[in-house]
């Protein structure tokens, strides 16, 4: 599913010449698993998401694997995809709410937004008496933004143990390498002087990506929000594509394209 969910990503690109390829793949393994494997989750869609685990995607410029996630696990017609970033598509560049888009709760095109809407989500459940998780995804170029600190601060004032924030940690951004950009320092000690328990995951290996997800589901529940320091690599899968921020934001023209399939191998799930 993770290679399929990788095909979908760099044909959705290709075929308009526009999107975040990078980001994309390196986090196609979790948000796979994620959605597959590891959420607990009711039979259709709804805003409030009572009942169920859920999950917000922060950095939504990596909406290629996002929208390419929740159409293979039955959101909506996986032929939708080839609708990305048309005009009046619901699969806009960011993910935005007003064209209801079964899978999507929130608009995320502005970066350090999601861990305050996770933090209040999860607080909503708590409130609720609904035991369900709560899950996000953050940039680490994307913590450069204070508002993710004004709510790390508060999810471990408020003992919100039922969220558990993963950070991808590839250390690059639009600009180049985060070092050199506005350095983020050791994000464990940061998270754990905030007061949340961190733990570290290969964010490309499926077996360790299910493992990183089991304890982090474990750890919950014991008075400290979750936070998981995920290591990947930007443009995982496709060669010329992995370890640069070269890649962030840009499209395959069709030879790269054939390439990338190529490397990426065949599929027995069916291109859109």
């Amino acid at each position: 599913m993770a290679t399929q969910v990788r095909r979908d990503i760099v044909r959705m690109v290709h075929q308009v010449q526009s999107g975040h390829p990078g980001g994309s793949l390196g986090c196609t393994d979790f948000l796979t698993a994620l959605y597959f494997k590891v959420m607990e989750r009711k039979a259709g869609f709804d805003m409030d998401g009572i009942g169920e685990d859920i999950f917000f995607l922060s950095n939504g410029h990596i909406s290629p694997v996002f929208y390419s996630v929740l159409a293979r696990s039955g959101y909506f017609p996986v032929s939708e995809l080839a609708t990305f970033r048309h005009i009046n598509s619901r699969l806009q560049g960011h993910p935005a709410t007003h064209e209801h888009l079964p899978g999507v709760r929130i608009a995320s095109g502005s970066l350090g937004q999601g861990m305050s809407v996770a933090a209040g989500a999860a607080l909503a459940k708590r409130l609720n008496n609904d035991n369900h998780l709560v899950y996000s995804l953050h940039g680490d170029g994307e913590l450069q933004e204070g508002q993710n600190w004004e709510a790390i601060m508060f999810a471990a004032h408020h003992k919100i143990d039922n969220l558990i924030a993963t950070i991808d940690v590839n250390r690059q951004q639009i600009d180049g390498p985060t070092a050199e950009v506005m350095n983020l320092g050791s994000l464990r000690d940061k998270f754990e002087a905030f007061g949340w328990h961190v733990m570290d995951m290969e964010g490309n290996v499926m077996d360790d990506v299910l493992a990183g997800l089991a304890a982090a589901k474990a750890a919950t529940g014991k008075g400290k929000p979750v936070c998981i320091l995920m290591h990947t690599e930007m443009g995982k899968g496709v060669s010329f594509m992995e370890g640069t921020h070269k890649w962030h934001g840009i499209a395959p023209n069709d030879k790269q394209l054939e390439q990338a399939l190529t490397e990426l191998g065949t599929t027995t799930l069916g291109d859109y």
